[in-house]
């Protein structure tokens, strides 16, 4: 992880007293001194200015203010800064963690600025969750939230930004329950008929088709098929595998291995029609996407092409397409093709919904929870539906 930005400590002489003193400038932008113990450049000295020097390395904030005049608008910002270091992926980019933390601490800031970080309790904590629930959050998300909250003054309490008692105070407050709150509760998340599905496709641009149509073949998440290249599919047998080098839990050390059967490896040939990618290039991109459709408008003209519209290309264009695609680039598409198919409105994620009942249904929860790549059968068990018709069958032969 780098250093963050002006945390460079400098070793040198305090003129009155020949001591050691160490100089370094907060992430803040506030400047720092600390005199050293024993005199300058002795072993004392330089003990004292190595351990100073690791302290900053790994706690850059803590130098800020004190724990007993610290607020809590200073301690979100000293949490931010950390959290715009921590929260990133493979490539440095931020994580949508990141602002899922600025959501949660937002009405925290607004009701708590100007309080001391100390004197932030379970009362108070309380009185943000009701905050919480006037927006019309929905009760799970509060809890997330409030969870968040809690992660940031644990964070604080480790930099010694406040006191450990501080933050498990916090711990104190139940998070709220099913039918004990007047949150409101979340719409589960269902399976998405086939024939909605079908019914939308048509409608769709063609590379956001194909995307549409491997989710549903493999149950794989959106942000998986937009990051998808050709280089990550291993076609070495019958059994194509598609193991895309970023996925929800890489940052724990798990692989992801994504099987591509007969009907996903139709739809994906059909869609390369002969055409070998490079390697690191993306399968499906929108500026490739605009590029195909171009040509395909070129060669069904009829009329012939004036000189003037040969090319209309702008040699430095203010924006470009994309090159690749996003999850809610999808999901807009999704909604815009069911609207003109006058189907009802449903997500891309809903997919990944269909695909785990199905296998569920015919092969077992096991399988199910191995085609999404889930390590415990309890995450498994939120995206397979149970199958209500084997019940009944059940039912009406031993009940």
């Amino acid at each position: 992880m780098p250093r963050p930005r002006n945390v460079v400590p400098t070793y040198t002489q305090h003129k009155q007293s020949g001591r050691g003193r160490l100089i370094w400038t907060d992430t803040a932008g506030v400047r720092h001194e600390k005199l050293l113990p024993g005199e300058y450049g002795s072993e004392e000295s330089l003990a004292a200015k190595a351990r100073l020097e690791l302290e900053l390395a790994t706690s850059p904030t803590r130098n800020l203010v004190t724990s007993n005049d610290i607020t809590v608008a200073e301690l979100l910002a000293a949490y931010l800064t950390h959290a715009a270091r921590y929260y990133v992926d493979a490539e440095g980019k931020p994580t949508k963690e990141l602002g899922n933390m600025k959501s949660a601490i937002k009405p925290m800031r607004e009701l708590y600025a100007d309080t001391l970080a100390v004197e932030f309790g379970p009362r108070a904590l309380a009185a943000v969750r009701q905050r919480m629930v006037g927006l019309d959050w929905c009760r799970s998300l509060v809890n997330h939230q409030i969870d968040r909250i809690r992660r940031a003054m644990k964070w604080a309490a480790s930099e010694e930004l406040i006191p450990v008692t501080t933050y498990e105070a916090l711990r104190t407050l139940a998070g709220l329950r099913r039918g004990r709150t007047e949150a409101k509760e979340s719409e589960p998340v269902k399976p998405v008929p086939d024939e909605v599905v079908k019914a939308t496709l048509p409608h769709l641009p063609h590379h956001v088709r194909v995307m549409v149509e491997l989710m549903m073949h493999t149950g794989m998440r959106p942000s998986e098929v937009c990051a998808m290249t050709f280089g990550q599919i291993d076609r070495g047998s019958d059994a194509w595998t598609y193991r895309p080098a970023k996925h929800k839990t890489a940052h724990h050390g798990k692989g992801r291995a994504i099987p591509l059967g007969p009907n996903a490896r139709a739809v994906l040939t059909a869609f390369l029609a002969g055409r070998v990618p490079e390697p690191n290039e993306p399968l499906f991109s929108p500026r490739r996407a605009r590029e195909e459709r171009f040509t395909r408008l070129r060669e069904n003209r009829k009329s012939k092409v004036q000189p003037s519209q040969t090319s209309r290309k702008r040699s430095q264009p203010k924006r470009l397409p994309a090159m690749t695609y996003t999850p809610n680039v999808i999901a807009h598409a999704v909604a815009t093709a069911a609207k003109k198919a006058k189907v009802s409105h449903w997500h891309p994620y809903q997919l990944r919904h269909s695909y785990a009942t199905k296998v569920r249904k015919q092969h077992g929860l096991e399988a199910a929870g191995a085609a999404l790549g889930h390590t415990r059968m309890s995450a498994t068990e939120i995206y397979a539906e149970r199958d209500e018709q084997l019940a009944a069958t059940v039912a009406a032969k031993i009940g």
